[in-house]
């Protein structure tokens, strides 16, 4: 299959997931291009194949490849841990930032902002010692935090999904996080929404948007 066919495969996937989808939803699921494994060239073809929204996951190929495609209509997402000393590197580049994972991070991206930055704030649904985010239960204590930072807008929750886990265990976890975006958006706090939900990646994204994802990350579905 050429690019453009594996780009139109997966979009129908995408929206037959959505006729499926136990959540209301009035808009299409965003899905991510994620070029961490590929260069520039490869990220520029995916783009001109019609997925405009890329993610990476790190800040040096982030930058690399918002300069090589500067010239393309592109919505940049960073996906990855942000260690705050390279905040002021990239905050001001990217559209959307999908780990904000601490308050102490919240605080130097409301900092080194220069607009409102659209956030996601990461959640370990699954508890996992080896994944960052906020546990669950720790939610309610640190939203009155996020929520004091005049250049960050939390818009939603992302969440990752363990390795290995069975279908069940999906769609338990996907569960938990879209009940917790529903309950952060139920609140109506200053600064957080929290209208959307970014999970799923490649072996699961239909999964997840048939449970409420709006942004969906997919790397090798299109890569392989």
């Amino acid at each position: 299959m050429t690019l453009i066919e594996k780009v139109q495969a997966v979009l129908n996937k995408v929206s037959l997931a959505e006729g499926q989808s136990t959540s209301k939803k009035n808009k299409p699921t965003t899905v991510v291009g994620v070029t961490k494994y590929v260069d520039a060239q490869k990220a520029r073809e995916l783009v001109l194949a019609g997925i405009t929204d890329i993610g990476e996951n790190r800040v040096e190929l982030f930058l690399d490849k918002y300069e090589q495609l500067a010239e393309l209509s592109v919505n940049w997402h960073l996906i990855g841990t942000l260690q705050r000393r390279k905040v002021k590197d990239v905050i001001n580049l990217v559209d959307y930032f999908h780990a904000l994972d601490s308050v102490k991070l919240a605080q130097e991206i409301d900092k080194r902002a220069d607009h409102t930055i659209k956030c996601f704030l990461q959640v370990n649904i699954s508890g996992e010692a080896s994944k960052h985010g906020v546990l669950p239960d720790a939610l309610a204590q640190v939203l009155p935090e996020f929520s004091r930072f005049t250049n960050i807008e939390i818009v939603g929750l992302m969440t990752m999904m363990p390795l290995g886990a069975t279908e069940a265990e999906l769609a338990d976890f996907f569960e938990q996080a879209k009940t917790l975006q529903e309950t952060i958006a139920s609140q109506k706090l200053p600064n957080i929404p929290c209208t959307e939900l970014s999970m799923g990646m490649s072996q699961d994204y239909q999964q997840a948007i048939k449970h409420g994802a709006t942004f969906v990350r997919i790397g090798s579905e299109f890569f392989k």
